[in-house]
């Protein structure tokens, strides 16, 4: 595990969107998996910049999206569809970007097709963000390690944690699809933003504590490639020693 720290979020934002851009440089197939949140935001801002000043070619690149709420069709504004249209995919010349049908009949059918699409597919690079309490995707505490992509009901703190980005609290979905932990860790290689000091906390522990399903991010200290980019107040409490050199 790397964990790289950056001053600001907008720094940690310009240094993933720069691992982003130099992995589609090395490899035009890359099979990318996303994510979403605010954390997000300024890092895919930053990779359209590099989509235009360096003329980036996303076109025989795939995209599969961590998560989905169920519910929302992909044209609800609040959808995470809707989320990635507008902070990336209009902007870029992605041909192929999967999420899961919000509003699939079968929800646990649909669960099953996206994770075989994934498996099939294979992750190169997997982006996470990492939730207050160390969740990754909707994978909440006490999520089995070996978990695969599922049509999941969401807890009442990740619920009071996202419905504040819904015009209307009461309209945020209850359950959603998201990745597998067991998913995620096929990845070829994980990069983890995590920046403000909300997350000082959970980050020390998911990369410094014990790996426990308590806090499920800490899975990621048993994969061999991956990279954590923090600002300065949320890597408040990472040890030094674990810090690398810039």
């Amino acid at each position: 595990m790397k964990i790289v720290v950056k001053k600001d979020k907008l720094e940690a934002a310009k240094y993933a969107a720069r691992l982003l851009a130099d992995e589609l440089k090395a490899n035009p197939e890359t099979v990318f998996g996303l994510a979403t949140g605010r954390t997000m935001e300024p890092l895919y801002a930053e990779l359209c910049e590099i989509y235009k000043a360096e003329k980036l070619d996303f076109s025989k690149a795939v995209s599969f999206n961590l998560d989905e709420y169920a519910g929302l069709p992909g044209s609800d504004v609040n959808s995470y569809r809707a989320y990635m249209q507008m902070n990336l995919f209009d902007h870029v010349n992605f041909k192929s970007t999967n999420l899961p049908d919000g509003v699939a009949p079968d929800a646990e059918a649909e669960a099953v097709r996206y994770d075989n699409a994934i498996k099939a597919a294979g992750l190169d690079i997997q982006l996470l963000g990492i939730g207050n309490n160390g969740h990754i995707g909707f994978n909440e505490p006490g999520t089995a390690f070996d978990s695969r992509t599922r049509h999941v009901k969401l807890t009442d703190a990740t619920i009071e944690q996202n419905q504040g980005l819904f015009p209307k609290p009461e309209d945020m979905p209850r359950y959603a699809f998201t990745m597998g932990i067991g998913t995620i860790m096929e990845a070829k290689k994980i990069i983890l933003v995590a920046t403000g000091a909300a997350k000082t906390g959970i980050l020390a522990a998911a990369v410094a504590g014990k790996v426990t399903e308590d806090v499920p991010a800490s899975v990621l200290q048993n994969h061999s490639n991956v990279i954590i980019v923090a600002d300065e107040d949320a890597a408040a409490e990472v040890p030094a020693e674990l810090i690398a050199a810039e």
